[in-house]
């Protein structure tokens, strides 16, 4: 048995990685040994429940902040398409199509620095309908900067999982965005759980950032103790600082998410944006350690079809969620 197999059983058995230093076998090793001792730490601490979520962008565009990979930032120029907060009735109508495909979660995602005024009404009416509607989904927001208050205001409408990312290291963070901080984010996460959420709280690889800042965001994350973590690879698009980026490599993208994997061995690791990097709907992802992704499309980018992701997953042996059609 190799060192990192040797590792995965310990893990397995209840150690956890906590320092910098300690992951230094996992950035250079064997990547095959890596990914089968991820896929063994998910299979034994996990089970094989894969959780499904949606999105949809409740509005879109005009973003003050200068996140130099968002396409809705104000700072660029994209030509996506901008809109204020959509109709409650839209949200409510898409939530329910979501939840009678099978879906576990669904979230509203708006652009901006924070969800305030009459659009925080709009949102906290949406929820409350949502959650009145269709029990069986769970309830996710994704709304930036939220004062305590509003978060609780969130919260009461019947949303119990909060979204914020912190996108990348403590390092890396300022060469990624300049008009909030990483500590603004460690914050809202902090308040967000005052208010009653769990979290989930991920970030996007292949911006620049070194393989030690990745395993440093993932130590992050592991001492927020979140319920998901959502992994995103970075799609470069025209007219963001980051549009001429070399794309990292599949191999680097499997070895991040088995290296988050070993470093949070008992969460929901989401693969969200840049799953088409991989042929068959990227199930070598879901053989390194991955048991949770985002289905249908993503905020400015197209994803992957829900039905097609339901059929692979039946057939890699994991448990889904009934949907109300039938399936072949």
């Amino acid at each position: 048995m190799g060192a990192l197999s040797e590792l995965a059983e310990r893990i397995i058995d209840g150690y956890r990685i906590t320092e910098m230093a300690e992951c230094k076998p996992l950035l250079t090793g064997d990547l095959e040994e890596l990914m089968e001792g991820a896929d063994r730490i998910r299979k034994a601490l996990c089970g094989s429940r894969m959780n499904l979520c949606s999105i949809i962008n409740g509005r879109s565009g005009r973003c003050p902040e200068d996140c130099k990979f968002c396409a809705q930032s104000g700072h660029s120029r994209t030509g996506i398409q901008e809109y204020g907060f959509l109709d409650p009735e839209v949200i409510v109508e898409q939530c329910g199509v979501h939840a009678a495909k099978g879906v576990d979660r669904f979230s509203i995602v708006t652009a901006g620095r924070a969800l305030t005024g009459k659009d925080l009404d709009l949102a906290v009416k949406a929820y409350k309908s949502m959650h009145e509607k269709y029990p069986e989904i769970g309830l996710c927001a994704s709304h930036g900067l939220e004062t305590l208050d509003d978060f609780r205001r969130i919260r009461e409408a019947g949303v119990d999982l909060y979204h914020c990312n912190i996108e990348t290291s403590r390092r890396y963070f300022p060469y990624v965005c300049t008009t909030h901080t990483f500590d603004d984010k460690i914050r809202e996460i902090q308040m967000a759980k005052q208010a009653g959420f769990r979290i989930c709280c991920g970030g996007i690889i292949g911006m620049g950032e070194t393989m030690e800042d990745r395993a440093d965001m993932a130590l992050t994350i592991a001492g927020l103790d979140v319920f998901s973590i959502p992994i995103n690879v970075l799609i470069p698009i025209k007219g963001t600082p980051l549009q001429d980026i070399p794309p990292i490599s599949r191999e680097e993208i499997l070895r991040t998410v088995a290296v988050f994997r070993y470093i949070n061995p008992d969460r929901y690791l989401r693969i969200a944006a840049g799953r088409f990097r991989f042929e068959n709907g990227g199930a070598e992802l879901f053989r390194a350690g991955v048991n949770a992704a985002i289905t249908g499309d993503m905020l400015t980018t197209t994803g992957t079809g829900i039905d097609e992701d339901r059929r692979m997953f039946r057939e890699m042996g994991f448990e889904i969620r009934r949907a109300e059609e039938n399936e072949q």
